[in-house]
């Protein structure tokens, strides 16, 4: 990196959602690999959000806001949120004059938004990145005025008013590469059996569990299986005090490290969040991919599809788990080796691409401070 890089000074924001905050502190730890001093990078999001705990536990440095998700009805809620919008407004361009940062990386989520009009009326050049197959409303607002948009996928192209736009998926962690998967299980005590893994997410997903405790039962007697079941840690007592774990499976509220099951697995049911598919996908893993329902604009939908009309994961409804689906789409699959192979080697082709993203993204920061883009 050249001094004058070196010296630059960066603002990360975007937060609310693991599909924000991720790829936000991917980057800021590439910054931080190639040189850039700590005290040079901020992170931008709100203290109520998860973003904050996450950068406080990494070191970052943070600068609130108050902004939050835009109530849907006009209400004093809906006020309140005007306020709080305005008063972010005047506190990212207070954040910009003060430490005057020479580009920003937004992710999306709507604490980026202040940041990015801030930078956008100062003429800061800023970088977007969006995680979803459907790009939230922050992105295609902000998109005309960026020297460059990052897409994790394709089909977002036509929904994104740019002349800017790439398509280097999402930045993954390192350790899903750097990781083997003989050393995850290993860290597991795995040996030879087939491994499925079963999560909801952080907070976990009571169908998901439910579905879960029937493919428990179904394979209890087969040594050559093991389940894992992430059931998140609100659901996790109510579970265990009705149902116990068979001798192949395992059942935890939540890993801190979701590498290493990830890593370890040969097949993963998992929602269809931008960053769970990324991360599953670039372990090259086969996966039965559950859309929440209820995600904003219906995104998860629109996620999951992208990846299984590749052949890559398979697709299902969250109200097909009612009917012993899940169960049956692993039986099938487990019964059907070709099957599997062709999306075990569809996954490991799409997963072959996440190598590169996280250093072709901090390429387009850096550019946009150099002036290339």
């Amino acid at each position: 990196m050249n001094n004058s890089i070196y010296n630059c000074k960066f603002f990360i924001t975007g937060g609310g959602t693991g599909g924000h905050i991720y790829p936000a502190v991917s980057i800021i730890k590439e910054l931080l690999d190639c040189g850039v001093k700590n005290e040079n990078i901020y992170y931008i999001g709100n203290k109520k959000n998860l973003e904050f705990q996450i950068s406080k536990d990494n070191g970052f440095n943070f600068l609130s806001t108050s902004v939050f998700g835009m109530p849907r009805k006009v209400s004093l809620k809906f006020i309140k949120w005007i306020f709080l919008l305005i008063l972010s407004i005047l506190k990212s361009f207070y954040y910009v004059l003060r430490y005057k940062p020479n580009v920003v990386f937004g992710t999306g989520g709507y604490v980026s938004a202040p940041v990015l009009f801030a930078a956008k009326f100062l003429k800061i050049p800023y970088v977007l990145h969006d995680s979803d197959c459907y790009p939230g409303i922050v992105t295609r607002k902000f998109a005309k005025g960026a020297k460059a948009v990052n897409l994790a996928f394709e089909e977002a192209n036509k929904l994104v008013n740019s002349d800017n736009i790439y398509n280097y998926k999402n930045p993954v962690r390192r350790i899903f590469f750097e990781k083997t998967k003989d050393s995850a299980r290993e860290a597991l005590n795995l040996k030879d059996e087939f491994v499925i893994l079963i999560m909801g997410g952080s907070q976990g997903a009571k169908s998901i569990n439910e579905a879960a405790l029937e493919v428990i039962k179904e394979f209890e007697n087969r040594e050559d299986i093991k389940i894992i079941l992430q059931t998140g840690k609100k659901n996790y007592d109510e579970i265990i005090s009705n149902f116990s774990p068979t001798k192949n499976s395992t059942i935890k509220p939540y890993f801190d490290d979701m590498s290493t099951p990830v890593i370890a697995s040969d097949l993963i049911v998992s929602r269809a969040g931008s960053i769970s598919i990324s991360e599953i996908l670039s372990a090259k893993t086969p996966s039965i991919l559950i859309p929440y329902p209820y995600a904003a604009a219906d995104h998860q939908r629109v996620n999951a599809r992208a990846i299984s009309d590749k052949n890559a994961a398979i697709y299902l409804e969250d109200e097909d788990l009612k009917t012993g689906k899940l169960k049956e789409i692993i039986l099938s699959l487990l019964s059907n080796k070709e099957k599997y192979g062709e999306i075990k080697k569809n996954a490991e082709a799409l997963g072959e691409v996440y190598k590169n993203s996280n250093q072709k993204i901090l390429e387009l920061i850096l550019n946009s401070v150099s002036g290339k883009n």
